[in-house]
């Protein structure tokens, strides 16, 4: 056997877990459980606002919280912005 054949073996059975569905049996990411965190990360922004308003808590961890929130709208817009363009994609296709 070629050493590029067996880089190729190893290669595809590092990667082979990724494929795998999860234990719900639907392949792709857990749109549950990233909805989750996004609703967790505004959740812990607004908390961290909160507590600047009452002079309880850091400053540095308000601006933190404030860029982690940034950071998931522009990642959500962008998923949606997606989403639309391959539905609008899909309108498109003769039928």
């Amino acid at each position: 056997m070629e050493l590029g054949t067996t880089n190729s073996i190893r290669a595809y059975l590092r990667d082979r877990e990724a494929t795998r569905p999860d234990e719900s049996g639907r392949p792709g990411p857990d749109l549950a459980g990233l909805a989750g965190d996004f609703a967790q990360t505004l959740h812990t922004s607004e908390a961290e606002a909160m507590g600047a308003m009452t002079g309880s808590a850091d400053p540095h961890a308000l601006v933190q919280a404030l860029a982690q929130t940034e950071l998931a709208v522009e990642t959500a817009v962008t998923i949606r912005n997606r989403v639309v363009e391959a539905y609008q994609e899909i309108l498109r296709m003769p039928v």
